[in-house]
């Protein structure tokens, strides 16, 4: 039976991701730790998939990689990762080579990492913002792999998920480390991104008719520079110290002021050009990042 592009296949659990692709029952219900080799590609499968579980996933043949408005080829194949909930696409290549582990949230619970994880912003990048690695940074993951694998098959003991959980931790530090240089080495690229990024910015900020309809989100940015939202935010912080939201924020106040200073405007009139519903909003965000309201601004300036 062909697959069905429109059609959408949820995994609801370890056990029937396993059995779709041909694997032997996993070691724990809560976490498996697979060889992309072994796994089997049925012809039913949906082009759509989404999964109950994170997805951590090395794999060699990654290839194209996008950064800005430009994709980058990679021979050596790197990480991708996926949050409970995200839809991806089926895996393209028949026979790759690599490794895959399949955590359940449940398998966290009562570990700090179970609300550390959300923190990793990697999990919400998409397939073409993979973590490419280099040989020695390969070499330190696949130890984590190794360990985690042979764990998984050792008789379990009352220390066996505590070492489970503290390799996942490490594989996931070690990738927000690789990909805060993966940012740097990709500087010049990512420039240009951050360039584009302020004049889409400065022109929404420009727009009387967009500016009405409230501040762009994080979203709305992401959307216009095609990268996926939380990429956006973490190379943001990493090359200027400031995430999206704070970039936008920003260019709200420095806009407030210009008109503050520059109009007779009242701060309800100021509000309303400016997509606030209600002036009490304007004037509690306002003073949250000046630290006086839009009347003391406009006082202290004159």
């Amino acid at each position: 039976m062909k697959s069905n592009p429109h059609h959408l296949h949820k995994f609801l659990s370890l056990s029937e991701f396993h059995k779709m692709f041909g694997l032997p029952k996993p070691e724990h219900p809560l976490v498996s730790f697979i060889r992309l080799e072994d796994i089997e590609l049925p012809e039913e499968l949906s082009e759509n998939m989404v999964l109950d579980f994170y997805k951590i996933a090395y794999k060699d043949t990654v290839g194209s990689a996008k950064y800005g408005q430009h994709h980058y080829d990679f021979g050596e194949g790197g990480l991708v990762f996926t949050a409970p909930g995200q839809v991806f696409e089926k895996p393209k290549h028949k026979k790759t080579k690599g490794f895959l582990i399949l955590l359940h949230p449940d398998f966290l619970l009562s570990y700090p990492l179970a609300k550390k994880i959300k923190q990793y912003g990697f999990f919400s990048y998409s397939t073409d913002e993979a973590l490419q690695v280099s040989e020695k940074e390969k070499e330190t993951l696949f130890s984590v792999f190794n360990i985690i694998d042979e764990e998984l098959k050792s008789r379990t003991d009352d220390f066996s998920q505590d070492v489970v959980m503290s390799q996942i931790e490490l594989l996931l530090n070690y990738s927000s480390r690789y990909y805060k240089r993966q940012f740097i080495t990709f500087k010049a690229v990512n420039d240009r991104l951050i360039e584009k990024f302020e004049k889409v910015l400065e022109s929404y900020f420009n727009d009387d008719e967009e500016l009405q309809n409230g501040m762009p989100t994080v979203q709305n940015l992401a959307d216009e520079l095609n990268v996926s939202a939380s990429y956006l935010s973490d190379m943001l912080r990493s090359l200027t110290g400031l995430n999206t939201q704070q970039h936008i924020h920003n260019r709200f106040i420095e806009t407030a002021k210009e008109i503050l200073s520059t109009t007779d405007l009242s701060v309800s009139e100021i509000a309303y050009h400016m997509g606030f519903e209600y002036p009490q909003s304007f004037t509690r965000l306002f003073k949250s990042k000046t630290n006086q309201t839009p009347l003391e601004f406009r006082h202290s300036f004159n």
